[in-house]
């Protein structure tokens, strides 16, 4: 496999100016939903997907910013299944960044092994993380200075605010502001453990994405919820969509907008 090297950040900002364009293209193919052009002859479901993504890939790559595996698509499918996530990462044009969705979240020694398998063994330029242990968890990814971290903070799933949008109290600021949801202080606070640190902000809630550019004005968005969870993208911010292989209609089911005004951070994926 080829390795990315390239600062997370500077590829990103390099493919936005190079294809003006701030969309995301998720590979999330389910090979039992594949176009029939797209299924292998023999029903090997791995190279159905590897088939699926070649061709997304190829009529993408001038159209977009990044492209973002899901990495379930591929272990559901064991052995094969991951090397046909290798095989796909190998068809994307280095100058093109590579976000995975793992959304891992664990201990610092497990978070360490993940990381090293994230970012050494699969050599991605990115990756999205679960911030509910706290900073302990997030920084074995952090030590990878030239990777992107996309932190969850509102989802796009319709069950996003069972616990997100609770509001708690901080003694720290109760003199000085009222009651604020969880997802906001999870955006105040995980922008402050690394400069890699994005999040990841459902394009399903609007309010919520007003709500967290204002408690994170300067950080990078993942969007998704564009296309099949049937999110309109209207917001001023410019967005960077993503595309999921899970249906030919779903190209920014995986959108996600990085950032909104001056400098575009919002990438909708």
């Amino acid at each position: 496999m080829t390795n990315r090297t390239t600062n997370f950040f500077s590829k990103l900002q390099a493919a936005v100016s190079r294809n003006r364009s701030l969309l995301c293209v998720g590979l999330d193919p389910d090979p039992t939903r594949a176009p029939a052009r797209y299924r292998s002859t023999s029903g090997d479901p791995a190279e159905t997907i590897l088939t699926w993504n070649r061709a997304i890939i190829e009529q993408t790559a001038d159209l977009v910013c990044a492209y973002k595996p899901n990495i379930a698509f591929y272990e559901a499918w064991g052995v094969a299944g991951m090397a046909a996530l290798r095989a796909t990462l190998a068809l994307i044009p280095q100058t093109i960044p590579v976000l995975l969705d793992a959304k891992r979240g664990d201990i610092g020694s497990t978070a360490a092994a993940y990381a090293r398998a994230i970012f050494e063994d699969l050599q991605v330029d990115a990756v999205t993380l679960s911030p509910y242990l706290g900073q302990d968890s997030i920084e074995p990814f952090a030590a990878y200075a030239d990777k992107g971290l996309f932190v969850l903070c509102h989802t796009s799933n319709p069950g996003a605010g069972e616990f997100q949008e609770l509001e708690i109290s901080d003694w720290r600021t109760l003199d000085r502001e009222p009651n604020q949801p969880l997802y906001v202080h999870v955006a105040r606070t995980a922008t402050t453990w690394s400069p890699n640190v994005g999040l990841v902000v459902g394009a399903t809630f609007p309010a919520a994405i007003a709500a967290v550019r204002a408690a994170a004005p300067d950080a990078w968005f993942l969007v998704p919820g564009i296309g099949a969870q049937e999110a309109i993208w209207k917001r001023p911010w410019r967005p960077v969509s993503g595309r999921t292989g899970r249906a030919s209609s779903s190209m920014p089911a995986a959108a996600s907008p990085m950032r909104t005004t001056p400098p575009p951070r919002d990438v909708t994926g």
